[in-house]
């Protein structure tokens, strides 16, 4: 299927970005469990290292093509696309439409205006819909008691209904998917028809990303992450000091996991700023869990999630980290000794899909392929495929002399939670944009917020909190100098004591 010539392809703009100065993310998705990834320098963590599973990533049971979500700088991405159109031709070169549909809050809001009705009256009704991902007017019917009686009572509301449900799911709008890019090996018109984007600057496939594939091309994923442009303007300021002093430029892919200082910091949740880490609910869960190594903040990332926190999953994983819990693998009167390498770095907790891959195929034999088709089917909860796959378990621990009850005991476990299962490679892609960005405020504090706050100087009411939080660090902010350096919010050092300023160049 020409995987190889895939790989070649990401790893060539890849490194076409790091060699022209954009910065690339170190992963992003399950492509960081791939070894050949990491040894092409697509991504930046060793799978081996950190337990990452290829077959989660590229399953040779189920053949697909292999799908690398890769992050840029956000003020970069653009040359990056750029460079990609220079290199295999402008006509072979398209971004991806997406159709924006009308969904049941939409759709009630839109057949209410062009009917005519007050603003309020079909306000009324739309706040009855609950905001729950993938809400149908059917399911609002179900979840909302107020929905159906009022239709029954109203006769303007029951047409508007009416109404609504015919348009439900209707297209409503185009526009330009996210990071969605087609490399074609001969012109894009060959495989899909274009259109020009709203700025007239790029083409733009009128096939979406599911018909783009049945046409026979292949999507690449072209991701903006403002998290890459500050640790780049804050790397300028650092390497710029670096420079004058004599010192060798700092390699953030260089820096140690194990720093005491940048986890002193996390322990007491001064993670304002901090990717991925800076909500109020995360602190919390912070200073419960008190992590101490980059294990738990890859877990970090995969907790702070509405089922885990909804199971109690989080609390047991808390106790058990600080031995108010017993640790099982993964029950106390179900578990198997075989599960201890798997479990050990969740204390016994199944956190990651990863996981119920590995228990499938230490217990019961299977290959991690048809462990990835067992996770799927989990996933998707169907009877007839859940009951054929407890089969398969159940005679694969037999042949591996498992006790048949412990087997399907072990089988409920993982099915309860295999639905809160989370994908450790990109939790832990994600865990290391969040540890550098940790490890940056923790040794250079005035530079990492310099980057932050210029970053969100468009937000006032954001660069508020990020001040306070600079006066809390003990950084001294001073008022805006029309002589002052070319950045919004520059770094400055005066005499020979350190004196912290920012400004914004519009005067704010």
């Amino acid at each position: 299927m020409g995987f190889p010539g895939y790989f070649l392809i990401v790893m060539e703009f890849i490194q076409w970005s790091k060699d022209n100065g954009v910065p690339v993310g170190p992963g992003r998705g399950s492509g960081a469990g791939s070894l050949v990834a990491y040894a092409l320098k697509i991504t930046d963590l060793d799978p081996l290292e950190f337990d990452l599973l290829f077959e989660r990533f590229l399953n040779p049971e189920r053949v697909s093509m292999p799908d690398f979500d890769v992050d840029f700088c956000m003020e970069k991405r653009d040359q990056v696309i750029e460079h990609v159109a220079d290199m295999y031709g402008r006509d072979a070169v398209s971004q991806i439409i997406t159709f924006g549909t009308m969904a049941a809050k939409a759709v009630i809001r839109d057949v209410g205006r062009v009917l005519g009705h007050p603003y309020g009256f079909v306000d009324r009704i739309s706040k009855l819909i609950p905001p729950d991902p993938g809400m149908t007017l059917a399911k609002a019917f179900e979840a909302e008691p107020q929905l159906p009686e009022i239709y029954e009572a109203d006769e303007e509301v029951k047409a508007l209904i009416d109404m609504a449900r015919k348009l439900e799911g209707v297209t409503r709008n185009a526009g330009k998917h996210a990071g969605g890019v087609v490399i074609a090996p001969t012109k894009i018109t060959d495989f899909a028809p274009l259109y020009c984007d709203e700025e007239g600057k790029h083409p733009v496939t009128q096939f979406d990303k599911s018909d783009v594939e049945y046409a026979g091309l292949v999507k690449f994923d072209f991701l903006g992450l403002r998290t890459l442009t500050i640790i780049n303007w804050a790397l300028e300021m650092i390497n710029k000091r670096r420079a004058k002093n004599g010192e060798p430029p700092l390699d953030i892919a260089a820096i140690p996991l194990d720093d005491k200082k940048s986890f002193d910091m996390l322990q007491r949740s001064e993670t304002t700023a901090v990717f991925q880490l800076e909500s109020r609910g995360m602190k919390d869960l912070i200073k419960r869990l008190q992590p101490d190594c980059f294990e738990d903040m890859i877990a970090l990332v995969a907790l702070f999630r509405p089922g885990p926190l909804q199971s109690g999953m989080v609390d047991n994983f808390i106790d058990r980290k600080h031995g108010r819990e017993e640790i099982s693998y993964p029950d106390v009167q179900w578990q198997h000794e075989s599960l201890k390498p798997v479990l050990e770095p969740t204390y016994g907790i199944i956190l990651y899909q990863e996981q119920v891959m590995q228990i499938a195929q230490v217990l019961s034999g299977y290959t991690l392929g048809g462990a990835d088709m067992l996770r799927r089917a989990m996933g998707k909860k169907k009877p007839e495929e859940m009951a054929k796959q407890r089969s398969v378990f159940a005679e694969g621990a037999e042949k591996n002399g498992i006790n048949a009850e412990l087997a399907m005991k072990i089988f409920d476990l993982v099915e309860k939670f295999a639905g809160y299962g989370f994908n450790k490679s990109h939790s832990a892609a994600y865990a290391l944009v969040s540890y550098q960005t940790l490890w940056l405020k923790a040794h250079y504090p005035a530079e990492f917020m310099a980057a932050v706050m210029t970053a969100d100087m468009d937000n006032t009411e954001k660069v508020v909190g990020l001040v306070d939080e600079c006066w809390r660090m003990g950084l001294k902010i001073l008022p805006p100098d029309i002589n002052s350096g070319p950045l919004p919010f520059p770094r400055q050092r005066r005499r020979r004591n350190r004196v912290w300023y920012w400004r914004d160049q519009r005067g704010r």
